[in-house]
C-alpha cells in the first residue's frame, strides 16, 4: 500500500519558504516588468503608428492581437521543454529572444512586418508565465503559492504604472534618422536581454541546487511539495494524456474562464491610452502619466484581495466578487463623456486584475503535477487568446462604427458570465478526474486518509504503524 512520507516541520517550511520568496520574487517581479513593458508598449505608439506607417485602427488591433496567436501557437512546447531543461536556461533562453524580437520592431515598415514581427514577439514570449507558475509549483508549498502568485502579478501592474511615463518620455528621444517611437522599441527591448545575463547566474531550477538554503530547509520543500502530489496521484493514479485534457470539463472551465479576465485586461491595456487621449489636448508623458492610474490602484486592489482570500477561504467567491467588480466597472465607463469613462476603467481595474491574481491557485491546486507544466501552459495560452479578440475587435469596430461602446458591453457581459462558471471550478482533483482524462477506471488507489493527509508514521523500528 502507498504510504505519504512525514509532512515537515512547519517552522522549518515556513523559513524556507520565505527564503525562496526574498531569492526569487524580486527578480520575477523585474522580469515581469520588463516584459509586459516590452508586450504592451504598442498602446502608446498608435499614433504614431498610423502617422508614419499608415497603420490604422483595425489593422492596429490586429497587429496588436498577432501577439497572442504566437503566443499560443507556442506556449505548450515551450513549457513542455522548460520542464525538460530546466527553468534556469529555459527562462534565459526567453527574456534573450523576446528582447531581440522587442528590438525588432524599431524597424517596422508597414502593415505587413507589423503583423510579423507582433507573432515573433508573442512566439518568442511563449512559456514565460506559464514557467513562473510552474516554478512556484516546484518551490512553494500551496499555502504560499497565492500570496507569491499576488507579488508575481503585481510585477504587471507595476508595468503599467511606469511604462506609461517611461514609453511617453522615450517618444520623445530622437537622432540617428530614428523616431521616437523607434527608439523606444530599441530600448526597452534592450533592457530585457542585458536582464538574461542575471537570471542565468542568480536562478537554479529545484530546491535541491539551491546553495542559499539548508540542508533541512531543501528537505522542507521537497518533502511538503512530494506530499501535495502524492495526495493528487492518490486519485490519478496513471499520468493523464495530453490528447484527453480537454475532456476534463475542469480544464475547459478553466480555459474560459482566463480568457475572460484576459479579454478584459488587454482590452484595455491596448485602448486605455486612446481613451485618454480623448480627455483633453495632452502630450505623450501626460498621456503616460494618467495611464498608471488605474494600475496603481489595481496594486493595492491585488494585495487586499489576496490577504482576504487568504484569511477567508473559499477562493471561487472571491473571484466572482472581483470579476462582477471589473463587469460593473466596464459598463459604466460607457455611460458618460470621457473623464467618466477614465474613472469607470479605474474601477473595473480593481476587478480585473485582482482576478487574474486570485484565479491561478485554484487550477494549481486541482493539477497532478505530472502534467501541470503543459496544463497551465495549455490554460495561459487558449486564455491568451483574449489578448488577440479584445483589440481586434475593438479595432474593428472604431474603423467600422467610430466607437467601441459595443466592445465594452462585450466586456461586461463576459466578465460577468465568468463570475458565475468560477463556481463550477474545483481547486482539488476528485476520483473520477482519472477516468476523465485517461478513459480508464483506477486502481490501487490510496485509502482517503491519505488524501486529507493523515500520514502513516514509522516506528521505532522503521516500519509504517
Amino acid at each position: 500500500m502507498n504510504t505519504l512520507q512525514c509532512p515537515p516541520d512547519p517552522n522549518v517550511l515556513a523559513r524556507a519558504s520565505a527564503k525562496v520568496k526574498r531569492h526569487v520574487l524580486p527578480l520575477f517581479v523585474v522580469m515581469f516588468i520588463v516584459n509586459y513593458i516590452d508586450r504592451v508598449n504598442i498602446g502608446f505608439v498608435r499614433s504614431h503608428l498610423e502617422t508614419d506607417l499608415g497603420i490604422g485602427a483595425a489593422a492596429y488591433g490586429l497587429g496588436a492581437g498577432l501577439f497572442f496567436i504566437g503566443y499560443a501557437i507556442f506556449e505548450v512546447p515551450s513549457n513542455m521543454l522548460l520542464q525538460r531543461y530546466g527553468a534556469r536556461a529555459w527562462l534565459t533562453r526567453i527574456m534573450f529572444t523576446w528582447g531581440a524580437a522587442a528590438m525588432a520592431m524599431a524597424f517596422v515598415r508597414g502593415e505587413t512586418s507589423f503583423y510579423v514581427l507582433r507573432f515573433i514577439l508573442g512566439a518568442a514570449e511563449a512559456g514565460f508565465f506559464p514557467g513562473i507558475i510552474y516554478y512556484f509549483t516546484q518551490w512553494l508549498p500551496s499555502t504560499e503559492r497565492g500570496k507569491a502568485m499576488a507579488i508575481f502579478l503585481s510585477g504587471s501592474a507595476i508595468a503599467s504604472v511606469i511604462s506609461g511615463p517611461v514609453s511617453g518620455a522615450l517618444l520623445n528621444v530622437s537622432g540617428m534618422s530614428l523616431h521616437g517611437w523607434q527608439w523606444m522599441f530599441l530600448i526597452e527591448g534592450f533592457a530585457s536581454i542585458v536582464l538574461c545575463g542575471f537570471v542565468w547566474f542568480w536562478l537554479q531550477s529545484h530546491p535541491r541546487e539551491a546553495k542559499w538554503l539548508s540542508a533541512e530547509e531543501k528537505g522542507a520543500l521537497v518533502a511538503a511539495i512530494a506530499l501535495e502530489q502524492q495526495a493528487r496521484e492518490a486519485v490519478q493514479t496513471v499520468k493523464p494524456s495530453m490528447f484527453k485534457l480537454l475532456a476534463d470539463k475542469q480544464i475547459a472551465l478553466f480555459c474560459f474562464i482566463y480568457f475572460s479576465i484576459a479579454l478584459t485586461i488587454y482590452g484595455a491595456t491596448f485602448w486605455l491610452p486612446s481613451m485618454i487621449k480623448k480627455m483633453g489636448n495632452l502630450g505623450d508623458f501626460q498621456v503616460g502619466l494618467f495611464n498608471s492610474i488605474p494600475w496603481i490602484i489595481s496594486i493595492i486592489a491585488m494585495y487586499g484581495f489576496a490577504a482576504m482570500a487568504s484569511k477567508w477561504k473559499y477562493q471561487q467567491a472571491w473571484v466572482a466578487v472581483t470579476l462582477v467588480i471589473a463587469s460593473f466597472g466596464m459598463f459604466m465607463s460607457t455611460t458618460g463623456g470621457p473623464i467618466f469613462a477614465f474613472v469607470a476603467i479605474c474601477f473595473a481595474a480593481i476587478g480585473f486584475k485582482a482576478a487574474s491574481a486570485l484565479f491561478w491557485p485554484i487550477p494549481q491546486g486541482y493539477l497532478d503535477a505530472r502534467i501541470a507544466a503543459a496544463v497551465i501552459a495549455l490554460i495561459n495560452s487558449i486564455g491568451n487568446l483574449g489578448g488577440f479578440v479584445a483589440p481586434t475587435a475593438f479595432g474593428f469596430l472604431e474603423q467600422t462604427t467610430g466607437s467601441i461602446e459595443g466592445g465594452l458591453y462585450g466586456l461586461a457581459g463576459t466578465s460577468l458570465v465568468a463570475a458565475v462558471v468560477i463556481f463550477f471550478a474545483r481547486t482539488a482533483p476528485r476520483g473520477d478526474v482519472f477516468r476523465a482524462l485517461t478513459g480508464k477506471a483506477a486502481d490501487n488507489a490510496i485509502p482517503q486518509h491519505a488524501l486529507n493527509h493523515t500520514v502513516m508514521k514509522p516506528d521505532a523500528k522503521g516500519a509504517a504503524s
